[in-house]
């Protein structure tokens, strides 16, 4: 009986500090919370490369992984402001009605600083077979 009320305790405690460290986890390390729409995947006009249009929404505080793209990433915010870290630049902050590009193979990442979920139509041009997203460790 001892055993099975220290087990049943002992449960009890990890599933407790396992929820409390679930829930203390910041809205930055949540990336499932960012949705990507595909609108448009298909080969591109050049030989050999794909092209494949987004749109990205990003809730309120969050942040992508640091990443990169194999080609060009061109952007439009729709909605909501966003600031980048770009790789050879200073960190930008882009509101609705701007649009930027982050470069081939630059190491870059994205937060929601305002109060609205950021919205983006992001296009990408890419060597096919590539994936066209790859993140990097910190």
């Amino acid at each position: 009986m001892h055993r099975t009320t220290t087990f049943t305790t002992t449960l009890a405690t990890l599933c407790l500090a396992a929820f409390i460290l679930t829930a203390a986890t910041p809205a930055s390390a949540q990336n499932a919370a960012i949705k990507r729409t595909t609108l448009v995947k298909q080969d591109a006009p050049i030989a050999g490369y794909q092209s494949l249009m987004n749109i990205v929404e990003i809730p309120p505080g969050v942040s992508e992984v640091r990443h990169t793209h194999p080609g060009p990433l061109f952007l439009y915010v729709l909605e909501g402001t966003i600031s980048v870290e770009q790789e050879g630049k200073e960190t930008t902050t882009y509101k609705a009605g701007d649009a930027f590009v982050i470069g081939a193979g630059k190491i870059h990442k994205g937060t929601n600083v305002s109060n609205v979920p950021v919205k983006l139509v992001g296009t990408l041009v890419f060597e096919s077979g590539k994936p066209p997203s790859t993140p990097v460790r910190e």
